[in-house]
């Protein structure tokens, strides 16, 4: 029987980072990895692997960073933990002994039990799967309409690279909006223009019943009764935790079905921890459970399970999800950090909201120059912000992650109006008009007000 110090069991975002941290806050310590794939995709580049990328082999993850690092990577498959000996057994037979596990197992696309038809040919899911997604591109690329069912961030993504792709493709969201769930309905409309005018056909407030056909894919039927026609339908509804293995192990899970786990990523088991997709989470502003699967917020679980493997730290532990959101439509970028002003108030608390649009470059004459629309909530009494939603070009990532750190520190608007910041003009929105501070600026005008006058 081999052995490890720390073995990690997963080879997807959340397992390299854990991994990798592994060694370099524990160089003494020795680390395997295991995973199932020969190859591992960049999660997030999944989408793209229908237009913008020649396929899967421009959108993998070289295993040199594991290499890199020292860590030892295994192909193969944990079959079982047997928690009391510390040993997992594989597939091909082997024992592995650990004295330290992280489980980041990840997660597989959920095909809805109440849709009829899902068993036909030509219908897909997006799993992080590199012989399925080749397979599925190429069935694909002899197909003409598709009907894409969901309107998260993987549905839109890959709805928009298919069109791109030259085929014709409806959406389908049995929400009001697209991307609903992490924007306000102000931003998720001009999402959806942009999707409109680039020629995605969008079907909002509705949902797809039953796919029809005998064999394969020849249509779907909506909950109104309307029909229709397609060659092909691609199911982005959301995934579930891989948590069997734990299961079988008797590590707890929780009610959504997440492998419960304490601030540092530990389980039930203090030698054992847990973290991304298969792992609990709950969120940094309201502490409710939350189902989100990030790749952002698998890789901060991992550094904090990593870092605490041998000696915790209560200044690194896991204090909720932000959720911290981008995507990108055409040159229009879309990013979210925090709770939307809809779940602030659904939450209860009494907010204060502003929406400033500026431009990303200065002067706005710049070739290149992409309007820039900031959206800020905070809470009125204190002003700790809460959210942030960002509509621009291609700075919105990383305004959106200035957002996140500014939530996750607990800022508040007069923090942002004290705030230093850089601008260059080919790179920043002006000093003089910064669609963040001037967002800020504007919630610190309404919070002097009275009540009813800010309300009108």
């Amino acid at each position: 029987m081999e052995s490890t110090d720390v073995l990690v069991i997963g080879g997807s975002a959340a397992g390299i980072v854990a991994a990798t941290t592994a060694r370099s806050f524990h160089p003494d310590r020795s680390v395997t990895l295991v995973r199932k794939e020969k190859s591992v995709l960049v999660p997030c580049g999944i989408p793209y692997v229908f237009g913008t990328l020649d396929g899967c082999a421009q959108n993998q993850v070289p295993d040199a960073v594991l290499a890199n690092a020292g860590v030892t990577l295994r192909v193969d498959e944990v079959t079982s933990i047997d928690r009391e000996r510390k040993v997992c057994r594989t597939a091909e037979g082997s024992e592995i002994g650990f004295d330290k596990l992280v489980l980041a197992t990840g997660s597989t696309p959920a095909m809805p039990g109440w849709l009829e038809g899902g068993e036909l040919k030509n219908v897909f899911l997006i799993p992080k799967d590199r012989q399925y997604l080749e397979w599925a591109g190429e069935c694909l690329a002899d197909l003409r309409s598709v009907v894409v069912l969901g309107g998260g961030f993987i549905g839109v993504e890959v709805a928009d690279e298919l069109n791109r792709a030259g085929r014709d493709v409806t959406l389908v969201e049995a929400l009001p909006h697209v991307l609903s769930l992490a924007f306000d309905d102000e931003f998720a409309v001009r999402a959806e223009e942009l999707l409109t005018a680039r020629g995605v056909k969008l079907l909002t407030g509705t949902s797809v019943t039953r796919i029809d056909g005998d064999d394969a894919v020849t249509g779907v039927v909506l909950d109104g009764g309307e029909r229709i026609a397609a060659d092909a339908v691609v199911v982005a509804v959301g995934y579930r935790p891989n948590t069997e293995l734990a299961e079988q192990a008797g590590f707890e899970t929780n009610e959504m079905g997440f492998i419960r786990t304490d601030e540092y990523m530990r389980t039930d088991d203090p030698d054992v921890f847990a973290v991304g997709d298969c792992a609990e989470k709950s969120s940094f502003i309201t502490r409710t459970l939350k189902p989100t699967m990030l790749a952002s917020t698998s890789c901060a679980q991992a550094r904090i399970a990593a870092m605490n493997l041998y000696k915790l730290s209560t200044l690194r532990s896991f204090g909720g999800t932000i959720a911290i959101f981008c995507t990108a439509i055409g040159d229009g970028g879309f990013g979210a950090a925090g709770v939307t002003e809809r779940l602030a108030e659904e939450r209860g608390f009494d907010t204060v909201t502003a929406t400033f649009e500026g431009v990303d470059r200065h002067p706005g004459t710049l070739p290149g120059t992409h309007p820039q629309v900031v959206k800020l909530i905070a809470v009125r009494d204190s002003g700790i912000v809460l959210g942030g939603e960002v509509f621009g070009g291609a700075s919105t990532g990383e305004l959106t992650n200035l957002i996140g750190f500014v939530i996750q520190n607990r800022m508040t608007v007069s923090d942002l109006l004290t705030s230093q910041i850089g601008t260059h003009p080919l790179l920043t929105a002006p000093p003089t008009g910064y669609p963040l501070i001037k967002a800020a600026e504007m919630i610190a005008r309404q919070q002097r007000m009275p009540v009813s006058a800010a309300a009108s």
